[in-house]
């Protein structure tokens, strides 16, 4: 079982930043990919973000990369989400995830573990 809270979400300015945190609880997060993923008012939740178990391999969606960088500290039980150059349209709450996917092909059904979720509110 693996318990995730995510927070640093907030309300910012476009062209901000955020740096969104999730911490994992148990001893067995090494052993799972890591994602983001986000659901704005109205829309289904969306893959944002994936990073292997070592953390040595990354992945994005197309509409991020460039702007967010996913990374996370195994010692500390801990992902984290770099958000840069914010735009009103990622405005969304955001959720953290475990999985025994490939983090290359990261599927909402194949998600293990999911967060509470976090609000990012970017304003024009």
């Amino acid at each position: 079982q693996v318990q995730l809270v995510e927070s640093g979400g907030g309300l910012v300015q476009a062209g901000g930043s955020l740096r969104l945190s999730c911490a994992a609880s148990g001893q067995t997060f090494s052993t799972y990919a890591m994602a983001w993923f986000r659901q704005a008012p109205g829309k289904e939740r969306e893959y944002v973000a994936a990073i292997t178990r070592s953390g040595a391999n990354r992945y994005y969606a197309d509409f991020v990369k460039g702007r967010f960088t996913i990374s996370r500290d195994n010692a500390k039980n801990t992902v984290f989400l770099q958000m840069n150059s914010l735009k009103p349209e990622d405005t969304a709450v955001y959720y953290c995830a475990a999985t025994n996917q490939h983090p290359s092909i990261v599927t909402l059904s194949g998600i293990d573990y999911w967060g509470q979720g976090t609000q990012v509110t970017v304003s024009s």
